[in-house]
């Protein structure tokens, strides 16, 4: 990576950045400190990861997505240059998909003139290909336990490899972690020479969040905290605009209203702890019918036992086959390789069960959906298509016809 981004004059040192890293929340987070800058006046940009539809979707230029032409012209530099570092590489080694499509948004967000960038870490940190950004501030969103297969079994050795992007004489923004994970942090900052500012729970009363759930407050208020490091102290008006109109897709994202349906791309524990917390905001005491569909390597029962109390029945599906499945596709890349299946709907089924949730199964993706719509329809309630990242856009394909 940094190899290519030499190649490519360094495009990521063209801006100032602010660098996203965590276990959950740092789409939204990411997303909010770019909305939060741009409404103070900066031009701002923002990476973000995986996509749903489009790979031009990871490139936000003042809020918006890269349009594909721009996209296509980063692409291109960025392909130019990896064909030459790949002859650079040893045998077996070349650059990844995710590190073009990391130096492709350094491109685009540098020809764009932006003055910052948030940008969110892919996997990690330490190895991450974002990890060659010179940030002033560091946003830690939360620890959980995912990607135990590379970052560690516990989650002090995952926050250590996320961590280790902390840069000399920076500021670290913590948002809510564990006694444990606080105490590495503070080390971490102590090692680096690096201001610790611990972010608060809640925006504030005042403060009106267009998208719902407690989890998104706690998300907006770490965001402001570092916007507030970067910028120095933020215009009320405009923390309360930002509010008032931010928009996160795939994070309880409402996309029907006959039932109301929402997709949300909870794909761990955590995420469905946190998605649980939120559901009675907007079922309003209606019954809430899942649609499910889960990575084979995530822990499903932690999840389904986190979404247990909030559901009333669940149609367990599998994911649909995807047009870039590709066995060199890391997970975090926006590919779906044919290594990493989903589970079965029998043994999410099984599962479902277990934690005592009304279950039935339909293997194909499409007719699920159709299914839980109905069972919503007659029970009065909402619809929720949630268990990963890689329901989000067929959901909203399945919902539209």
């Amino acid at each position: 990576m940094r190899a290519l981004s030499t190649l490519l004059g360094l495009p990521q040192h063209r801006f100032a950045s602010i660098h996203v890293i965590g276990t959950n929340g740092k789409s939204s987070v990411t997303r909010m400190i770019a909305a939060l800058l741009e409404a103070h006046g900066v031009a701002s940009g923002a990476c973000v990861s995986p996509h749903t539809a489009r790979w031009s979707e990871r490139v936000l230029l003042h809020g918006d997505e890269l349009g594909a032409a721009e996209f296509a012209a980063a692409v291109e530099r960025a392909v130019a240059a990896a064909e030459v570092v790949n002859r650079s590489l040893e045998e077996g080694e070349a650059v990844t998909q995710f590190e073009l499509a990391t130096a492709a948004a350094f491109v685009a967000l540098a020809t764009a003139g932006v003055e910052a960038a948030a940008i969110e870490a892919g996997l990690g940190g330490r190895l991450d290909a974002t990890n060659t950004i010179p940030s002033r501030v560091t946003v830690l969103t939360s620890i959980g336990l995912d990607h135990t297969r590379w970052l560690g079994d516990t989650e002090e050795q995952i926050a250590a490899e996320k961590l280790a992007v902390l840069r000399d004489h920076s500021t670290l923004v913590l948002g809510r972690v564990n006694p444990a994970i606080a105490t590495l942090a503070e080390r971490t900052a102590r090692e680096r020479g690096a201001e610790l500012i611990v972010a608060p729970e809640d925006p504030g009363p005042g403060v009106q969040l267009r998208v719902p759930g407690r989890f998104q407050r706690r998300n907006f208020a770490l965001a402001t905290a570092a916007a507030e490091v970067f910028l120095g102290e933020l215009r009320p008006e405009r923390v309360e605009a930002v509010a008032a109109r931010i928009e996160i897709p795939g994070r309880l994202e409402q996309i029907g209203v006959d039932p109301p349906a929402f997709i949300d791309a909870a794909h761990n524990p955590d995420g469905a702890a946190a998605l649980a917390e939120a559901l009675p905001e907007v079922a309003a005491g209606r019954p809430v019918v899942a649609c499910l569909a889960i990575l084979a390597d995530k822990d499903a029962a932690a999840m389904v036992d986190a979404l247990a109390p909030a559901v009333v029945h669940a149609v367990c599906t599998e994911l649909p086959a995807l047009p870039f499945a590709d066995g060199t596709i890391s997970h975090h890349m926006g590919g779906f390789s044919a290594h990493r299946p989903g589970f079965s709907v029998d043994d999410l089924a099984g599962v479902c069960a277990k934690a005592g949730v009304a279950t039935e199964t339909e293997p194909d993706f499409g007719t699920a959906v159709a299914r839980g719509r109905k069972l919503a329809l007659e029970l009065g309630g909402v619809l929720l298509v949630t268990g990963s990242h890689y329901v989000l856009a067929p959901a909203r394909e399945a919902l539209a016809s």
